[in-house]
């Protein structure tokens, strides 16, 4: 299972997201949400993404995908362990 990762820059919930992924064996890519690439590679996902009461993406987002299925979509730290707790 591999993850994407979108974060902006000096984002605490992104950095305290990003410090739990640190403690896990996952691997991935992280994308900076503020260069082109990111926000091209990020519509991949436009369906899948959760979003805020306006409408906005959520971010820090983080997607896993097994192959290319999305498996999961996580927005905080506390969701990444209760994911991570029901992965056993």
């Amino acid at each position: 299972m591999e993850y994407l990762f979108f974060t902006y820059p000096n984002c605490q919930k992104c950095d305290a997201l990003k410090e739990s992924l640190q403690n896990t064996e996952l691997h991935g890519q992280e994308f900076d949400i503020t260069s082109k690439e990111s926000k091209l590679k990020i519509r991949d996902y436009l369906k899948v993404l959760k979003r805020d009461e306006k409408g906005g993406i959520i971010i820090p987002t983080l997607i896993f995908k097994e192959e290319e299925d999305v498996v999961s979509v996580i927005n905080d730290h506390e969701e990444l362990s209760h994911w991570l707790r029901s992965k056993g």
